[in-house]
């Protein structure tokens, strides 16, 4: 099976489906990711004051994180952290459609569309777009993950919440999720922050024990055509 896992920001892809990545990566699987976001010019009070050489380091961090994942295949795209919104949706579309027609996944992984960062939901849009079940296209399921820090963090105040209905059992591949995260030294924080090595096993043994297992990720299945 090829799987396709579409991001905003570099650490999306970990936060959301690091262990399935691995997990999936493990058994043989094609497993692409698409980061569309450089991931750190918000930081700034103008995008052209961004340090060049942090954001070259964020994502040679990427590329290591793939490694420790399994990945087949990243692509880091340019476009302007917490900015999406500033970017006519189309652009996002056609580079969401360019990834997908070289990877040609069965499956594509992508953010909620309740998550408090708007680059997330306006990436859930795109997705669903560049996905739309056209006769000659492959992808036959499309899931969406949490990302801790925004999914929850928006109180379950916007119009659609997280109910995830499929569960992966990450128990073998937690730790390798875990070690993914620490190697973006700059994203990651400490506890009690939900993208702190602590909260990232506390979520994952909460979605695990709702599901009968004793570790898993949480997906909201969007559609599956058999």
């Amino acid at each position: 099976m090829k799987i396709s896992i579409i991001a905003a920001h570099p650490d999306d892809e970990v936060l959301g489906c690091g262990g399935t990545i691995a997990r999936l990566a493990g058994e043989g699987h094609e497993v692409s990711v698409t980061i569309l976001g450089e991931g750190i010019s918000s930081r700034y009070d103008q995008r052209g004051d961004a340090d060049h050489e942090e954001i070259e380091k964020l994502h040679r961090c990427s590329r290591e994180v793939a490694k420790v994942l399994g990945v087949r295949d990243i692509s880091i795209d340019n476009f302007p952290d917490n900015r999406f919104d500033t970017v006519p949706l189309l652009d996002i579309v056609k580079t969401i459609e360019g990834s997908l027609e070289k990877s040609k996944p069965d499956c594509v992984f992508t953010h909620h569309n309740s998550d408090l960062n708007m680059d997330h939901v306006i990436v859930h849009r795109a997705t669903l777009i560049a996905t739309r079940p056209t006769q000659d296209t492959p992808v036959k399921t499309v899931l969406s993950y949490e990302v801790p820090s925004s999914t929850e963090w928006s109180f379950q105040k916007t119009e659609k919440t997280f109910h995830p209905s499929v569960f992966i059992d990450i128990g073998v591949t937690l730790d390798t999720k875990i070690r993914a995260m620490e190697s973006y030294d700059g994203e990651r924080r400490e506890f009690p922050h939900p993208r702190s090595p602590e909260a990232l096993r506390a979520i994952a043994f909460r979605w695990g024990s709702v599901a009968g297992l004793g570790a898993a990720e949480a997906f909201e299945l969007i559609r599956h055509i058999r």
